[in-house]
């Protein structure tokens, strides 16, 4: 009996905190981390950082000086030096550790080890980073972020800069129109795209920006923000004459460059400009973001006659895209299907979409068409989405950089309220002001009389 109640009073606390862990780990992988995962994993990098690295053959000879010091004193065989280490700095999500490179290492050794450096050490996934030329930073993930997304608290932010995602090695991507002035966003339907925009939106509407929508699914998904939009176009006939009106704007706008590049000759340099941000503030326009969602409807012609006006809207669009970064003014193109036999402009559209977001597609093609001349690693890592991760993406650029991201949940509600809090802040803008969309008036709620009223009776 005895040896019953000693096993009870130590197997019952083991299993249960056995069982709390395991939960933990499944539930709640952050705090599982935070208690477990970090110190073990602390405690395997400290003690096996020497054999791993030379494991994987990322150690490299000692120096002459070294080996003749060691020699005279232990007389023994000097083993492989591994990179120099820095110290641990442990994060709600993995750890960082700076790496010194011995004299014949680059950063491509380490990228090509990190699977290898990820099993041994016992984390999710390792990410090499450089940090200047010598030293390099080691980003252990202990769990899967992007199986439930949390965003840091502390993004760095600004003007016209966006935290819409987490990455892959728990780090904020952030859309940078300033960087990355125009985007192709594709994703099929239930995917997360229209979480992708929205985030956008509801992160501009605080912003002294404009936003301009191009809905052709009838404004269901931009309605909702009308509040914020300086315009909206719900169909191709509408997005035909709304157009026009912005490459006028992008015609005055370079005129009023050009002005400011009429200067005398004992003009200083700092006011020789060649976009808007170079314009005095008090001269310089508004930028404005133009949303187009379902592009496709934008190339599609149901007879000839339509045939003339999608050439001018999708001259339109590429003219938008080639010259409007100058001009401040940015495009957000999404869609379902993007491909070449959408007709003439298509691939020349995209060639002038520096931002590539791919969701779950429901073909190759279109994954080719968004990341193909970036990576084909990139296409392959978007086709392999699964349906039940909505908002799991690639995103990437032109300068062939690419990374796996996930939209954190905003409910529609909450992004229109954004937008509603934000409606004095849309910009006078008369050239669009008839494209301006009606925004309903809010119900009045009245409140509940204090004294319940009785029925009279004779």
């Amino acid at each position: 009996m005895s040896d019953l109640t000693t096993l009870l009073e130590v197997g019952g606390p083991v299993a249960a905190l056995g069982g709390g862990a395991a939960y933990a780990r499944a539930k709640h992988p952050a705090a599982y981390w935070s208690t477990v995962g970090l110190p073990v994993s602390t405690v395997r990098l400290l003690s096996t950082y020497g054999s791993v690295m030379e494991a994987c053959g990322l150690t490299v000879a000692p120096s002459r000086l070294r080996v003749l010091a060691a020699r005279a004193m232990t007389r023994r065989e000097v083993r492989p030096v591994p990179p120099r280490r820095g110290l641990l700095r442990p994060t709600t999500t993995g750890l960082r550790i700076r790496l010194r490179l011995a004299p014949g290492q680059e950063p491509a050794d380490f990228a090509a080890s990190a699977e290898r450096l990820r099993h041994a050490w016992g984390v999710h996934a390792v990410y090499v980073t450089p940090v200047k030329p010598g030293v390099i930073e080691l980003r252990l993930v202990g769990y899967d972020v992007l199986r439930r997304v949390r965003m840091p608290r502390k993004v760095a932010g600004g003007f016209l800069q966006v935290p819409v995602a987490l990455r892959e090695d728990a780090t904020p991507f952030v859309r940078d129109y300033r960087t990355i002035p125009h985007q192709l966003t594709l994703g099929a339907t239930l995917s997360g795209k229209s979480m992708y925009l929205r985030h956008l939106i509801a992160g501009l509407a605080p912003q002294p920006v404009a936003l301009v929508g191009i809905d052709c699914k009838r404004g269901v998904e931009l309605a909702p923000f009308a509040p914020r939009l300086s315009a909206l176009a719900t169909d191709p006939e509408q997005a035909a004459e709304l157009l026009p009106v912005l490459v006028k704007e992008m015609e005055d706008r370079y005129d009023l460059i050009k002005a400011r590049q009429g200067i005398a000759p004992g003009t200083p340099d700092e006011e020789i400009t060649s976009d808007i941000w170079g314009l005095p503030e008090h001269e310089r326009p508004v930028p404005v973001v133009l949303f187009v969602d379902e592009v496709a409807e934008l190339f599609l012609v149901a007879t000839k006659k339509d045939e003339e006006r999608r050439d001018e809207m999708v001259t339109q669009l590429i003219r938008l895209a080639q010259l409007g970064r100058a001009a401040g003014m940015y495009l957000e193109v999404c869609g379902q299907r993007f491909g070449a036999e959408l007709g003439k402009g298509a691939t020349m559209l995209r060639a002038q979409l520096t931002g590539r977001v791919c969701h779950r597609v429901n073909d190759e093609a279109s994954a080719k068409m968004a990341l193909g001349d970036i990576a084909p690693e990139a296409v392959m890592a978007a086709c392999s989405i699964p349906p039940e991760r909505p908002g799991l993406a690639v995103a990437g650029d032109t300068s062939g950089g690419w990374s796996r991201i996930r939209t954190p949940y905003l409910s529609l509600t909450d992004a229109a309220e954004t937008c509603r809090t934000s409606a004095g802040l849309v910009p006078d803008l008369p050239a669009l002001e008839p494209f301006r969309p009606d925004v309903p008036e809010r119900p009045v709620e009245h409140a509940a009389p204090v004294v319940l009223p009785h029925p009279v009776t004779d």
